[in-house]
């Protein structure tokens, strides 16, 4: 494991937990809410911003498995996460230009944002089997997303500096100041990004094949892996597993930000309570890799699930500011060490030749079942004309996941991935593109 390589992946996610931060949970949410779509009732807005999520998810889930195995067969997947770092940087500068009234515009690039963030993280989420053994997965996997609170902490901080004393960087007003927010998004995603994409590199081609060649196989590798997955039923149930808690955990990082702006809380302390989830993230981060490596990372992601559930019922009762408080602090403790173990125990069940393959199928599977509950909850808020009943919706989605997972066993999921790939090139059924290879210096 060589540690340049593994310190600037770690600074990626210290470059793009700032689009996680201000655009997807802190800032715009509450934009959107208050500025973008002021003319809407505020059910209706708070529909409307899931609706927008859930479209985004859709797209995104249609283009990444295609992407991660035309990343595996032209050995590009740095170039691809410089695509996507480059896209959704720049939807967060043009956000620069929205205005009242602009719902649409921010629909937009908010989809488009969201793409490039979702979709680089197809790639960079498949360079962990190459950069980190299995056994030293858990920690890197956790040390990567502590990375992404103190850089999405350290930026929100400024940010909420820039709102509240806006006077001392000269803007005439708060909305000038949200909309510079917007463009230090962009600058931070792409300025930390530099160094991942100084250090790490794909190798030299060596076979040039047309765009359509690309598509062709990328198409059929989506296929195969569909075909594949019953030779693998632990990485199956825990896919099933995955697809129900990332649900959960995805649909309160996005609405939670806009639930409160409904009812009435103020705007700083939503985002000063979810900047206090950043920085309750960073250690509890850390002690889950511990504790996941200690006792299991099963037996750690149950504690996280839990306590979501936890979550959501309290959040059905929140009234005060105080409560948000409590509850982003309750967020802080599990969602990086949740995030982290479930990538982590993902990456254990996959084979590593086609890894960029099986996370490009996870971005899919789990993408098209994430749009469900921000769907899930907008249509809720939208028929009861409150969200009170939409959070609580959530808890079914833990429930579920927790069961599932129940049932998966680790141990047994990464012998059937060895298992099989040691099969398929005794038999001559090696992958059709080339293997993942660790990428250069």
């Amino acid at each position: 494991m060589q540690t340049k390589q593994v310190r600037h992946w770690m600074m990626y996610d210290w470059a793009n937990s700032a689009f996680a931060t201000t655009m997807m949970a802190a800032v715009l949410p509450v934009f959107y809410q208050t500025v973008a779509a002021s003319s809407l009732d505020k059910h209706v807005a708070t529909s409307f911003w899931s609706y927008t999520q859930t479209i985004a998810m859709i797209l995104v889930a249609l283009s990444s498995p295609l992407l991660g195995a035309m990343a595996d067969l032209s050995q590009r997947k740095m170039l691809f996460l410089r695509l996507f770092t480059w896209l959704g940087s720049l939807s967060c500068v043009l956000m620069a230009f929205a205005g009242k009234g602009d719902w649409v515009l921010v629909s937009i690039l908010f989809i488009c944002g969201t793409i490039g963030f979702s979709g680089g993280n197809t790639f960079y989420d498949s360079l962990l089997p190459d950069i980190a053994p299995p056994d030293q997965r858990d920690e890197v996997s956790a040390k990567g997303y502590m990375f992404g609170y103190i850089g999405g902490g350290v930026l929100l901080a400024i940010n909420i500096v820039m709102l509240e004393k806006y006077s001392w960087f000269g803007f005439s007003d708060k909305l000038a100041a949200t909309q510079a927010v917007f463009v230090t998004v962009g600058i931070w995603w792409l300025l930390f990004s530099l160094p991942m994409f100084r250090t790490l590199k794909d190798p030299q081609r060596t076979v040039t094949l047309s765009a359509g060649t690309y598509a062709k196989n990328g198409f059929g590798r989506v296929i195969r892996t569909v075909r594949r997955l019953p030779k693998y039923p632990e990485l199956l149930k825990y896919i099933v597993a995955f697809w129900f808690f990332n649900d959960g955990i995805s649909t309160i990082i996005g609405m939670s930000a806009i639930y409160g702006a409904e009812l009435g809380i103020g705007t700083t302390h939503l985002i000063t309570a979810l900047l206090i989830t950043q920085f309750v993230g960073i250690p509890f981060t850390f002690i889950f890799a511990k504790y996941a490596k200690k006792l299991g990372s099963k037996r750690s992601l149950y504690v996280s699930l839990s306590m979501y559930v936890v979550i959501v019922c309290f959040g059905y009762f929140m009234q005060t500011a105080l409560h948000f408080y409590v509850l982003a602090f309750m967020v802080g403790m599990v969602q990086g060490g949740s995030q982290a173990v479930a990538r982590s125990i993902y990456s254990q069940l996959v084979p590593k030749q086609r890894s960029s393959e099986f996370f490009g199928f996870l971005s899919l599977s789990s993408k098209v079942s994430a749009s469900i509950g921000p769907f899930v909850f907008g249509t809720v808020a939208f028929m009861t004309g409150s969200s009170r009943l939409a959070i609580l919706s959530i808890v079914l989605f833990f429930i579920v996941g927790i069961a599932v997972l129940v049932t998966v066993n680790i141990e047994k999921g990464r012998l059937e991935a060895e298992r099989n790939e040691e099969q398929d090139d005794t038999r001559g059924h090696a992958p059709t593109s080339p293997p993942s290879h660790t990428p250069t210096v």
